[in-house]
């Protein structure tokens, strides 16, 4: 996919820009109804844990989010197509409305698969005619909050692949989402090399007033003091987790923190998540089916405890949120995205001379607590909630993943999980001091 139209800057913008940004909205949607397409009806409903929502609720959601902070206070004369849906697709909005439980989404039968995507397209009609004459006082509000609900989509385009993979991995018979995926291109990584990056001040986080987008929790761009660190040049890979599963890794309580080996021991935690062995050797669950683990291919789908008990193990540790933003800053962040069309992590080039699979790929856990930066205001109103409201109990990930949208991502980019999270095509790069 490719970047979003333009940046915004000021309050006006001329007619052509405009268009642009409603060319944007729909392809940006067109590219939620696409990753649905290959489901059955059956599969829309499916809620196979609690932090896992059905793709019903997902495509129904990321129109409520158009609705309800654009439609409903700037199109003149908007009716809702239904009123009730404002409290079924509200997901945390506390300060919009009482949200409908979390855990019970598979629950909403009703309305109906062909009933969601009729909302859908009642939303896209009115968003159209609300782009094509925007009233001028309010354009510049207008356009930030369509950028802001254009990002909030592909999140939940990358949640969708996501979702969509545990629910068919909870299925004995491993059905194929889709089996027409890329096939990755042949590479072997060769041992991983460390980059070294000296001790300093550096400034972290965006820019703010250059009119590129961020979610308001990279920012503001502040300072902070980095000691020297190195930098392994690439992921961890699935050969390499293996030799730490073989010695033990999942029974010695040594190499893990408490609440990590008192999960393993609760959740029965053996391999990483939709790993199955056989006798021929380890297998994983894949958006195509069943499939060899690749051993040159980045582990994915361990949590933060998973990946911080593997760096103890290899006598490194994770990167901080800072050291990793320093690294990749250089790098041109391109990557194996969703637009790949692979939707599994690939093999690293990398060769040593420079930082590889930064971006794409595996989701990086560090070391960092998702704490605000100094000086961090959220959005005001209801949009404030978007970020700022879960900062506590998360780790911080960065650089994007096999099935995040490519112009949703950058190196200031912070994404979050809770340690014990696994569904999310997430991985470990290892760091040292100097």
């Amino acid at each position: 996919m490719a970047p979003l139209a333009h940046q915004l800057i000021g309050d006006t913008l001329d007619s052509r820009h405009i268009k642009e940004w409603l060319r944007d909205y729909q392809r940006v949607r067109a590219a939620t109804e696409r990753l649905c397409a290959p489901l059955h009806r059956e599969d829309y409903m499916v809620q196979s844990m609690v932090d896992v929502s059905p793709p019903k609720w997902h495509i129904a959601h990321v129109s409520w989010f158009f609705e309800a902070f654009l439609l409903t206070p700037f199109l003149e004369a908007y009716r809702p197509l239904d009123p009730a849906y404002d409290f079924l697709f509200n997901s945390y909005y506390e300060t919009h409305g009482t949200p409908f439980p979390r855990p019970d989404r598979g629950m909403i039968s009703r309305p109906t698969v062909d009933e969601v995507y009729r909302y859908r397209s009642h939303v896209d009609e009115a968003m159209t005619r609300l782009l094509e004459a925007p009233p001028a006082e309010h354009v510049g509000e207008i356009l930030r909050r369509v950028e802001l609900g254009l990002h909030h989509e592909q999140q939940h385009q990358e949640l969708l692949v996501m979702d969509i993979k545990h629910i068919l991995a909870q299925n004995p018979l491993y059905p194929v989402y889709r089996d027409d995926l890329a096939v990755a291109p042949a590479a072997m990584p060769g041992e991983f090399a460390w980059l070294s990056h000296p001790a300093g001040v550096r400034r972290i986080g965006h820019e703010a007033g250059t009119g590129a987008f961020a979610y308001d929790n990279e920012m503001p761009r502040h300072r902070q003091f980095v000691e020297a660190f190195e930098l392994a040049d690439r992921p961890v890979t699935n050969g390499e987790y293996l030799a730490f599963m073989r010695d033990g890794g999942y029974r010695r309580p040594d190499h893990w923190l408490a609440d990590g080996w008192q999960q393993v021991k609760e959740a029965g935690w053996t391999a990483p998540l939709y790993w199955v062995q056989r006798d021929e050797g380890w297998y994983h669950m894949t958006l195509g089916g069943l499939a060899p683990v690749d051993p040159d291919a980045p582990v994915c789908h361990v949590s933060f405890f998973e990946a911080d008990a593997y760096a103890r193990w290899a006598g490194a540790r994770l990167p901080s949120e800072a050291e990793w933003e320093i690294a990749a800053e250089a790098v041109d962040g391109e990557g194996n995205f969703v637009e790949s069309d692979r939707l599994q992590p690939v093999a690293s080039t990398s060769h040593g001379r420079a930082p590889s699979q930064l971006f794409g790929d595996v989701w990086e856990w560090t070391g960092s607590a998702y704490r605000p930066y100094p000086g961090f205001q959220p959005l005001p109103g209801s949009l404030g909630e978007y970020n700022g409201k879960f900062m506590s109990g998360q780790m911080v990930l960065r650089g994007g993943c096999c099935a995040t949208p490519r112009s949703h991502i950058r190196a200031t980019y912070r994404n979050f999980f809770p340690p014990q999270a696994r569904w999310a095509f997430s991985g470990v790069r290892l760091a040292r001091d100097a």
